[in-house]
């Protein structure tokens, strides 16, 4: 009954290929999608991955990808391969591994001509595909999902298609969950051999890449930093409400094709506030630039080592969920987050001082003396990658 299930569902995604294949040459044309479309749907400069019998490990976009860096100095950049779904995650992986060995994960149709032998399958967080578990398994990988979690904003999404969900969970070996609550929401959707192994972010503290020096006439620097649409406004309204004298403010948005829009609206704030406002691709920090766009990726954690003060974005708006924290709280930032950061709970767990407001209070809660968050409350322990190396020493 299960196969019967899995060739009707091929059977299904082959059709919604076929039907979908008009919108997929326009996507094609626009930037944000213009490398991954082709490859992940076309094949295009997409071959299987060149090394055999190596663990293979797949995420999602930048983050995730980004949170596999203890996992892939343990395990040994020569063993790894990745698979990615975003431009974004793409180009992380490039620079934490060998390119050759990096891939967009191809639609699901091609992935029985397409994966090849490899020793082991690593999924992180919340990347449930039928069939790249299914395959993986039919050609002998252990499969594995690490990171795991549901939040509390999906866990009734999921129950909805516990069966289906429940099929996946049938070709995964071992699951390592987040959090007892995860566990919990896993098993009972059918999850099995499931162990409570924290987030892997956690493991990894933050290393400057790049060391920035700002104009000596700022004695305070305000980051608003991975802001999502409507966050960017009503942030600077409340910025507009206090003293700015001798302040830096650098605004990080989360998406890069963003950018541009975001800038215009840096801009016209400076204009109404008498304020200058720069790019930090074209000027860095050391121009008296008092508002400057943060327009390069990659620079986030750099930008933290200089801040004193976090307006960690993603958490002011219901439905994105939040971003991690431990990056700012590592260089000692005071943080004020939104309450919306249901997908980053056990991070936020880890940090004592986080101040927690409606969008309305930032204003407020900048006029106070703000509580700066330590890295004394970061796991520095590797403990989510030893219990995956544990279990990658059982299949070698």
């Amino acid at each position: 009954m299960k196969l019967l299930f899995i060739c009707f569902y091929y059977a299904l995604l082959s059709l919604f290929y076929i039907a979908a294949l008009p919108a997929s040459f326009v996507i094609c044309c626009f930037k944000k999608y213009r490398r991954a479309v082709p490859s992940r749907f076309f094949l295009y400069k997409n071959m299987p991955f060149p090394k055999k019998g190596g663990i293979w490990l797949h995420a999602c976009s930048y983050g995730e990808v980004a949170s596999l860096s203890p996992l892939i100095h343990a395990l040994g950049n020569d063993r790894v391969n990745i698979s990615v779904i975003t431009k974004t995650g793409f180009d992380k992986a490039c620079q934490i591994c060998e390119s050759k060995n990096v891939r967009f994960l191809p639609y699901e149709i091609f992935l029985p001509f397409w994966i090849n032998e490899q020793k082991t399958l690593v999924v992180t967080e919340a990347e449930l595909w039928l069939m790249l578990f299914f395959i993986a398994r039919k050609r002998g990988m252990k499969t594995m999902l690490i990171n795991a979690r549901i939040s509390d904003n999906s866990y009734h999404k999921y129950k909805r298609f516990k069966w289906f969900y429940k099929i996946i969970f049938s070709f995964v070996d071992e699951v390592h969950a987040q959090s007892e609550t995860d566990k919990k929401r896993l098993a009972s959707l059918g999850a099995q051999n499931i162990k409570v192994s924290g987030n892997i972010k956690s493991s990894l503290l933050p290393k400057v890449t790049r060391q920035y020096k700002i104009n000596n006439i700022y004695k305070r620097v305000i980051t608003l930093a991975s802001t999502h649409i409507g966050e960017e406004a009503p942030l600077l309204e409340q910025l507009s409400c206090i003293d700015l004298s001798n302040t830096l403010i650098v605004v990080a948005p989360r998406h890069p094709e963003r950018f541009e829009a975001v800038h215009k609206l840096l801009q016209s704030w400076a204009n109404s506030n008498g304020k200058i406002c720069g790019k930090l691709s074209k000027e860095g920090l050391e121009e008296q630039n008092d508002i400057v766009l943060c327009d390069t990726m990659g620079e986030l954690v750099n930008i933290y080592a200089i801040t004193d003060i976090t307006i960690l974005g993603g958490s002011f708006m219901d439905g994105i969920g939040g971003h991690n924290p431990l990056e700012p709280a590592a260089f000692n930032n005071s943080i004020i987050s939104g309450r919306f950061f249901f997908n980053q709970k056990e991070l936020y767990a880890k940090i004592e001082g986080i101040v927690i407001c409606d969008i309305k209070e930032v204003g407020e809660k900048l006029k106070g003396a703000l509580p700066k968050t330590s890295t004394a409350y970061l796991e520095k322990t590797n403990d989510i990658v030893k219990s995956i190396l544990s279990a990658q020493t059982r299949i070698d």
